[in-house]
């Protein structure tokens, strides 16, 4: 019996990209692309300017939110603050969108990472810390000036987290400055770092909906951190064959 098309072909997983630079280009760093490709998907990108997210998201089975600059405070009710970097409203209102219809189908697979689980928590109404040694001391190195760095987080036993990466305590790889005080409604905080940082988050009904502030992309020989590309990719490719299948 001859297999079904659709079980042969990669699910498409749609990447955000920053948004236009001087040069005229967008761009994303390639360990984003290189980890879901090893994951099995078809890596496409998302450069923000798009107006219709459901006509995007028609075309994807999965979507990976990827790092990048701040949020304009405005969308989640914040204050300016020195520390803000890269704020760009077009990518804001294209992502924020994008995440809301994703949440509101109940649908499309998708991983936030960094920035994008910051997208995840502003699109569900959640607030930001504008910048976190304000509030949390530097104890726990989040970013250590334009470099990145590493600490490690507890990861609740019983989250679809857990069950993806194998592990309570990983050290993650870390450059971030902002985060989340709680988990958004609809939201479970489901990892935190040493000081008390909201670390990752899933969604409550979404079936594969989760954010983490770390950077998993940066540690491609790491099991437990290219488990959740492996577990988005596979994620992506049920919902594939439920919409081929018009359940």
């Amino acid at each position: 019996m001859k297999e079904h098309p659709i079980l042969n072909s990669k699910p498409v997983i749609g990447i955000t990209t920053r948004p236009r630079n001087e040069r005229g280009t967008f761009e994303v760093s390639t360990k984003y692309i290189d980890a879901v490709r090893r994951a099995g998907g078809l890596p496409v990108l998302l450069p923000p300017g798009e107006s219709d997210p459901s006509a995007v998201l028609a075309g994807l089975d999965g979507i990976v939110f990827t790092g990048g600059g701040d949020i304009d405070p405005r969308e989640y009710g914040g204050a300016t603050h020195p520390a803000l970097f890269g704020v760009d409203t077009e990518r804001d209102a294209f992502e924020l969108a994008l995440a809301r219809t994703i949440v509101g189908a109940g649908s499309t697979p998708a991983l936030g990472i960094c920035r994008g689980m910051q997208v995840l928590t502003v699109a569900a109404n959640g607030r930001m810390h504008p910048h976190l040694p304000d509030v949390v001391g530097e104890a726990v190195p989040h970013r250590e000036s334009d470099a990145g760095t590493s600490h490690r987080v507890t990861v609740a036993p019983d989250s679809k987290l857990a069950a993806v990466m194998k592990q309570l305590d990983p050290v993650v790889p870390s450059w971030h400055h902002q985060a989340a005080p709680a988990a958004p409604a609809g939201w479970r905080a489901v990892a935190h770092a040493p000081d008390g940082v909201v670390e990752a988050i899933e969604h409550e009904k979404h079936p594969w909906l989760i954010g983490v502030q770390w950077h998993p992309e940066l540690a491609p020989d790491d099991p437990a951190h290219q488990a959740l590309f492996a577990e988005l990719v596979a994620a992506a490719q049920q919902f594939k064959l439920r919409k081929a299948n018009g359940t």
